[in-house]
């Protein structure tokens, strides 16, 4: 069926893999008096890999929405097609637009989603983390201050988060996670669709779970609550014990032990350590 061009669509690209670009997409894209790109120069990059020859591509963006949406609008009202595509995914989820896109919906304007890849959608359905409910936080805040905030104002909500932050912001931002999440499932997918993709799945609480280098794009999926699973603290005790006998390093002795328990936080399990293994030599046999 043709398309209808009088409207602005919303297009979904690819997160890395052309491939994955809809060929309704493919066609909005081609046949468009306009296309709003986030970055000009990554769309186009995209279009000459899709072999696509887009008639007019317009910078659209955070700093730049608001003087440019009038003339969008104008081009609207005289019955043209403008697509709007973000640099990767979804439109909108966490991305400039949502202002044109309620200023039509004001105006009696059409406008029409064209579905496609959605990089929380996609961390979600292979991440093995339960994906519902969950919350979308988009861009983590870039102030430590910001992100105490905002992990503090979800700690207690039920289901999953998801949220997007920089390589070099990540691995203080999972410990400030852990710190007002308490411990928790995560996985930090990596470079989704592309050809380095990769799924880091362990625990919130594990802050030896990322390597010193992490490249490429990166969406976080932290799994639900888990403080109404909390082991009580008689069986923490027991295996507290077990893991001091089997020996090893301090670290990995907690390590063994945040694995086997839920709700203990690695404060609470150091301290809980070192109590049972001071008991442990209280009841060794004296010479």
């Amino acid at each position: 069926m043709p398309l209808s061009m009088n409207r602005l669509w919303i297009v979904a690209t690819p997160l890395g893999n052309p491939g994955d670009l809809s060929p309704r997409a493919r066609e909005a894209l081609t046949a468009a008096d306009l296309v709003l790109a986030e970055d000009t120069r990554r769309t186009a990059r995209l279009l000459r890999e899709c072999g696509i020859e887009a008639r007019r591509l317009l910078s659209f963006h955070d700093h730049n929405e608001a003087e440019r949406q009038e003339g969008v609008l104008r081009l609207l009202r005289e019955g043209r097609c403008v697509a709007l595509v973000s640099d990767a995914g979804t439109p909108l989820l966490a991305d400039p637009g949502y202002r044109l896109v309620r200023a039509c919906r004001k105006e009696g304007l059409a406008v029409s989603p064209m579905p496609g890849p959605s990089a929380p959608v996609t961390a979600l359905s292979a991440a093995g983390i339960p994906p519902l409910p969950h919350s979308f936080l988009g861009f983590l805040p870039r102030d430590a201050a910001g992100r105490d905030a905002l992990f503090a104002a979800f700690a207690h909500v039920p289901g999953a988060l998801v949220f997007f932050e920089r390589k070099d912001r990540l691995k203080e931002s999972l410990a400030q996670a852990s710190r007002l999440l308490g411990p928790r499932e995560v996985a930090v997918c990596r470079e989704l669709t592309k050809e380095h993709e990769e799924f880091i799945v362990g625990r919130l609480e594990d802050d030896a779970l990322l390597p010193d280098e992490l490249l490429g794009e990166i969406t976080v999926v932290v799994g639900p609550p888990e403080w109404a699973e909390r082991t009580p603290r008689a069986e923490v005790l027991l295996l507290a014990r077990e893991a001091l006998a089997q020996g090893g390093k301090p670290r990995q002795v907690a390590r063994r032990l945040q694995e086997a328990t839920r709700g203990w936080n690695g404060k609470e399990l150091y301290a809980l350590l070192a109590g049972a293994e001071e008991k442990a030599n209280e009841d060794e046999p004296q010479d």
